[in-house]
């Protein structure tokens, strides 16, 4: 990884990021990440929020957060504004959805059985297509317990994936990467380039790798580096900072990028 200081920010237009560990610090949105987000506004460049996290999160942030849209359950569906109106988009027909469902609950089931001290995150109940497992946010499985969910789930063909808190589980042709583009083509009419400067992708776990890969302009804030050695697909760029403190790194890069090139101009 490259330090951020050596990316070419000045044709940025929209910030995609993560949430947990990326916008959070601790746990917590503080007032300084949500400082970042806006001065990204009102310098025109564009947020949306790609999270593992369930419907109902997504619903809230897209109300309260100037955001420009919110992707989450890790693909599995987004929220979009047209308009006046905020609508939810799915990546999978309603169909698919209610079988695939109905196959995930058996299947996270036998692997809640099967791995002792193993449980639903809290805010599963707020999810429509991927479930949750708890492994570091109130539960202390820690990484092997979450590589066994992992293990276990993949077995019986389910996508289970770790982000910084949880293991999240899924039936489904989908992922960050493909709502990622789903999104570009359905709302901005385009998509990404191989040699893409429009768009940054901000992460910091395992579930982000599909955007590391996908994004030349990908950061990790620097608590990526604990998981830096299991990742496939790390990001080009690290921040100096960890979790919300790496995200206004990033911030104030592409904004003072974005003024340095209007000064040009």
């Amino acid at each position: 990884m490259l330090p951020l200081s050596q990316a070419d920010l000045s044709r940025v237009r929209a910030v995609f990021t993560d949430v947990d560990g990326t916008l959070t610090t601790r746990g917590r949105l503080t007032a300084s990440t949500l400082e970042a987000i806006e001065r990204l506004v009102a310098h025109r460049i564009d947020v949306v929020l790609v999270s593992g996290r369930p419907s109902g999160w997504g619903e809230c942030w897209a109300r309260q957060l100037p955001v420009a849209g919110v992707i989450v359950e890790n693909g599995g569906l987004s929220f979009v504004r047209r308009g006046e109106h905020l609508e939810k988009v799915y990546a999978e027909p309603e169909g698919v959805r209610q079988r695939n469902r109905r196959a995930l609950v058996r299947h996270v089931a036998a692997a809640l059985a099967a791995v002792k001290g193993a449980r639903l995150s809290m805010d599963s109940s707020a999810t429509e297509v991927d479930l949750a497992i708890d492994y570091a946010e109130q539960s202390s499985l820690g990484p092997k317990g979450a590589g066994r969910l992992e293990a276990f789930l993949g077995a019986r063909g389910v996508t289970a994936v770790r982000s910084s808190v949880h293991v999240n589980c899924w039936l489904g042709a989908f992922d960050k990467r493909t709502a990622v583009e789903a999104f570009l083509a359905q709302e901005w009419r385009t998509r990404l380039a191989p040699d893409e400067r429009r768009f940054v992708y901000v992460g910091d776990s395992f579930n982000d790798q599909p955007l590391f890969e996908a994004f030349p302009l990908s950061v990790g804030v620097a608590n990526v580096r604990e998981v830096l050695g299991q990742l496939a697909h790390p990001p080009k760029f690290v921040t100096r900072s960890r979790e919300g403190k790496g995200f206004g790194e990033v911030a104030g890069a592409v904004t003072r990028a974005r003024r340095s090139r209007k000064a040009r101009a």
